[in-house]
């Protein structure tokens, strides 16, 4: 047994971060399946984005391309990404932080 392990709870500690890091990868592995939708400009640009912080699909009304405004697209682009990976961060945060004690992720 390890140094810092040893006393009458020493076995159960290990198993205990054995079962919590069990717990973490289950936890990360649903993540990245459930999603979250960031949708900017009335409805004009949607992002969805997994709880691992991978973007999964983006549509774009049409008639922002008709429009011919390139800037205002990559603003709403820019703004529903963040939203998008922000929901996502806050989503992950909330299901990992109650198993890591606390721990920043």
């Amino acid at each position: 047994m390890a140094k810092g392990f040893k006393g009458p709870q020493g076995g159960n500690m290990m198993q205990q971060l054995q079962k919590l890091q069990q717990q973490i990868e289950e936890t990360q592995s649903q993540l990245a399946e459930e999603t979250v939708t960031a949708t900017v400009g009335g409805g004009a640009v949607k992002i969805v984005v997994t709880g691992d912080q991978r973007c999964r699909s983006i549509e774009i009304d049409a008639s922002l391309l008709e429009e011919n405004d390139v800037e205002m697209l990559q603003d709403l682009l820019l703004t529903a990404i963040n939203a998008g990976l922000d929901q996502s961060r806050e989503m992950a945060a909330a299901r990992l932080g109650p198993l890591a004690g606390g721990l920043p992720l």
